[in-house]
């Protein structure tokens, strides 16, 4: 199990640079996984992709996906994590290699990058065997997904994931929930970290859920999380809600006019309904 990841602080060059100058990074001491599940969560731009895509390329793992055989590499803002990648630390029981990292928004990546292995022969069996027995591309965006989580999550290592939710609905969610409690039950050295806005995710029973919402990495409960809060209020009181949201239209572009907003009418909705119990 991999227990911590440390920056070592002595080997940060430019601080103001990315992804050192976002908050939860620069303030990145030591996380301690305390569990065999640890979801990141938080809005756009904390730093949960960011450090979960540098734990992976400190892992050995490619930046766009795959595992240490396979790495597609795709574009130079790929090296963007290398220097926090650089600066980590991570502590394991025994660190085997084993695992595999699947990053949403560059999957089509690794999965071209497969089709074009297999095109260029050399490999017996082609490598396609290993993810379904056909190119992942012959099948829709949630198909793909769930397969490689089948062909891919039921064994032991790191298991790496940002955003998965991405390809899946919500009843492909509930069954992904299904695959992680039966590798976790069955293989003792299988670990996962996802990063997630998904509030049906996140609500695992007995993951370590880490928050990037304040200038520190902060462990919080199922019930805090934003996407919990969030989407309760707006499913229990829908029309309030969006009516008091609606009140000032925000700019699709500055995504700040949007979050003290949708806190408001969340609290205020809240408010209202303690009051009428």
């Amino acid at each position: 199990m991999l227990h911590t990841v440390t920056l070592m602080r002595d080997r940060v060059e430019d601080w103001d640079g990315y992804p050192f100058c976002v908050p939860a990074i620069r303030n990145l001491d030591e996380l301690a996984l305390r569990s065999r599940l640890c979801f990141f969560t938080g809005e756009n731009g904390t730093g949960k992709s960011t450090l979960l895509e540098a734990i992976a390329v400190h892992y050995g793992f490619g930046a766009e996906g795959g595992n240490r055989n396979l790495k597609a590499d795709t574009t130079a803002s790929n090296r963007s994590v290398d220097p926090l990648a650089g600066a980590l630390r991570m502590a394991f029981d025994i660190r085997t290699g084993r695992g595999f990292f699947l990053r949403a928004e560059s999957f089509f990546n690794t999965a071209t990058l497969i089709d074009r292995l297999d095109s260029e022969g050399g490999f017996s069996p082609p490598i396609a065997a290993f993810y379904g027995g056909k190119s992942l591309h012959a099948r829709s965006h949630g198909e793909t997904f769930l397969t490689l989580l089948e062909c891919k999550f039921r064994n032991n290592g790191l298991f790496l994931l940002d955003e998965p939710e991405a390809a899946l609905s919500p009843q492909r969610q509930l069954s992904f929930l299904v695959l992680i409690h039966d590798t976790l039950k069955k293989f003792k050295d299988a670990q996962f970290i996802i990063s997630t806005h998904s509030p049906i995710l996140l609500g695992f029973p007995g993951a370590q859920i880490m928050s990037f919402d304040g200038e520190r990495l902060a462990q919080i409960q199922y019930e805090e999380t934003a996407p919990v809060q969030i989407v309760r209020h707006f499913v229990n009181q829908r029309e309030n809600f969006l009516e008091e949201m609606f009140q000032e239209t925000p700019s699709l572009f500055e995504p700040e006019d949007w979050g003290p907003r949708i806190n408001q009418a969340g609290r205020r909705r809240t408010r209202r309904g303690r009051k009428k119990s």
